[in-house]
């Protein structure tokens, strides 16, 4: 009797590919304050009605002149005039300088300004100064408009704001902007071994119990997501509290995110209950950590306050920790930047990863794509983690990136290897 081959398993990219070509951004926007807007996304251009800034002004503290008074070194000006910042000067009278503040307008007639260390007061006298520097045209001006000219796009629809984006538009007078929703995510964590850190004491621990660490990290990580979240703590193994927890999770959210219960065990309900709900569109990939993830859909019933659409998204992550956050990292992270409404071109995958030596060996090469977890040292160099097994959460806190090791590839001392460091997959 022959055994039927199995398909080979899909590659990381092609499942990256395929998961973000069925995704859509979110409908629905909402109007919020600048000040609480840090990561939401636009869902406007935000159009300049004003230059910024709004005149020539100085950018350092000193005297405003214009460049042919000045004929040669040590040359005295009499100061005909004081303007601070927020202050307008009168026109600059030919042979006089004006002392000049640093983001006070340039008067009418100035050319350039000559900072206070390059100049002495005439007798310990503001009414005069010597100008020990010989000034050039446009010297320490800030020009109207360098930094925004009316009418520009300053911020266009689909950017994910920063604090400097979120200062950017308060230049523009904006007090709120218009953003996409937050998506809603429902979240829970199958395994009738969980128990949830404070209900049971270590000492205390049944046989075979473990804490429950993935709805910490997962939960944290859809929040700096900048999404919704409803935990739904933990699910009995059972085939029923799974449909059950799906079918009230659809209906109401935008993304059911699962940890655990997508393998194939016989205590692993997840996977056939999405099937039974929905569709099951993505199972397993050629990654280490991360085989078991899987992406579908659930169904939604149309009740009362349901979700628009007609089918809820369903990721289901793996139950080990290490797999949980990599495969979070690397697939539900831009999954979720696509759902916020940040165009698909800026989305980055992975982001550039650094060439670095290794100080390790990896001698035995993996069929998967492997993602190893590696910290920086003093040297220059990445350490590996000794223990690189998906069950270590040690070795997530311990480290500072990955290393993007490709299938079949073994690891000599002193190699460059891809580094992706944890600060950009998780800004």
């Amino acid at each position: 009797m022959s055994r039927t081959a199995r398909a080979p398993l899909m590659t990381l990219d092609a499942a990256l590919a395929d998961l973000l070509g069925r995704v859509q951004a979110l409908d629905g926007e909402e109007t919020v304050p600048t000040f609480e807007a840090d990561g939401r996304v636009l869902a406007e251009d935000l159009v300049s009605a004003l230059q910024v800034p709004p005149h020539d002004n100085a950018s350092m503290d000193g005297y405003a002149l214009r460049v042919a008074d000045v004929r040669e070194a040590s040359q005295v000006l009499p100061v005909s005039q004081r303007i601070a910042a927020g202050h307008m000067g009168e026109a600059l009278q030919p042979g006089t300088c004006a002392r000049i503040f640093t983001g006070a307008p340039l008067p009418e007639g100035a050319d350039a300004v000559v900072m206070q260390e390059d100049t002495t007061e005439v007798g310990g006298d503001i009414h005069a100064v010597h100008i020990h520097a010989m000034p050039e045209p446009g010297q320490w001006v800030r020009r109207a408009g360098e930094d925004v000219r009316r009418g520009a796009v300053v911020l266009a629809r689909g950017e994910r704001l920063s604090p400097a984006s979120l200062g950017l538009a308060a230049s523009l007078g904006r007090a709120q902007v218009r953003v996409v929703r937050r998506p809603r995510v429902a979240l829970f964590s199958t395994g009738d071994e969980l128990v949830m850190p404070g209900e049971v004491a270590p000492e205390a621990m049944p046989p075979g119990a473990i804490y429950n660490a993935n709805r910490f990290f997962l939960r944290t990580l859809l929040q700096r997501m900048g999404c919704e979240v409803s935990d739904l703590g933990i699910v009995p193994d059972r085939r029923d509290a799974t449909l059950a927890a799906l079918k009230t999770a659809a209906d109401h959210h935008d993304l059911i995110l699962t940890s655990g219960g997508v393998s194939v065990g016989e205590e692993d309900h997840v996977k056939p209950s999405v099937q039974q709900l929905g569709s099951l569109d993505l199972w397993q990939i050629g990654m280490k950590p991360g085989k078991p993830f899987a992406y579908g859909s659930v169904r939604r019933d149309g009740g009362a306050g349901s979700a628009s659409g007609q089918s809820c998204h369903f990721i289901g992550l793996p139950g080990n920790p290490v797999s949980s956050f990599v495969t979070f990292l690397l697939l539900v992270r831009p999954f979720l930047l696509k759902l916020r409404g940040v165009p698909a071109q800026r989305i980055l995958a992975l982001p550039h990863a650094i060439q670095l030596p290794a100080h390790f060996v990896v001698s035995r090469a993996d069929k998967r794509r492997e993602f190893l977890r590696v910290r920086r040292n003093a040297s220059g160099g990445l350490d590996l983690f000794p223990n690189q097994s998906s069950g270590v959460l040690t070795s997530m806190a311990w480290g500072d990136g990955l290393v993007d090791n490709p299938a079949g590839a073994t690891i000599a001392h002193g190699d460059l290897v891809s580094f992706i460091p944890f600060a950009e997959l998780l800004a």
